[in-house]
């Protein structure tokens, strides 16, 4: 905790200062352009990976970067995306799946999750992730090839959010797919010719 308390203080002493300005605006202003989905794998940094200053992303962050179809019913998941896309109107949304993902690769190798029944029922949502994952394309492993079809399976699921289906509709929200490369920083847009943004 101490490396946690010592960053705090140099945040208020040296970063703060100089952001001082944008912390005021944001004091009163939440109008983030972007719903940013990502794995809660503490490699994977939302802000540090885009450049992003605070206000910019609004970030939801799961094992696996899953997103759940929609039903009905109290959902943290669900109500954050729809809060983002219908209450603070973002204009993108970005699920981001990452090289060796734990989710992914604990699917992949088919880790024994019995010791793990809560994972285990999480990773569920990951079903037709796997299903669309059966054949990996020539010189991918199994794992990349499971974490770029899960972030496609969980666009497919996010589209079943109301909020979102309409948003898309109307053409005022657009869908993006990315993979993040842990060891050499780049991202990957997926789309039907992929390219590696800059990174």
């Amino acid at each position: 905790m101490r490396h946690l308390a010592q960053g705090i203080d140099r945040f208020q002493r040296e970063i703060f200062p100089a952001k001082a300005g944008l912390f005021a605006h944001l004091a009163t202003a939440h109008q983030p352009g972007t719903l940013f989905i990502s794995c809660s794998d503490a490699r994977v940094v939302p802000e540090l990976i885009t450049q992003s200053d605070p206000g910019e992303l609004f970030v939801i962050r799961t094992a696996g970067n899953l997103v759940p179809a929609y039903t009905p019913g109290a959902d943290g998941v669900a109500a954050s995306i729809e809060y983002a896309v219908a209450v603070l109107g973002v204009k993108d949304v970005i699920v981001c799946g990452h090289s060796a993902c734990g989710a992914m690769t604990a699917l992949a190798e088919g880790h024994d999750l019995t010791g793990a029944p809560a994972i285990a029922d999480w990773l569920r949502h990951a079903d037709a992730s796997q299903a669309r994952a059966i054949a990996p394309s020539a010189g991918e492993d199994k794992v990349s090839a499971l974490v770029r079809q899960n972030v496609a399976a969980q666009l497919t699921n996010l589209a079943t959010h109301p909020s979102v289906a309409r948003a898309v509709a109307e053409g005022s929200v657009r869908l993006h797919g990315w993979v993040f490369d842990i060891p050499t920083g780049t991202v990957e847009e997926l789309h039907d010719a992929p390219q590696t943004l800059a990174a």
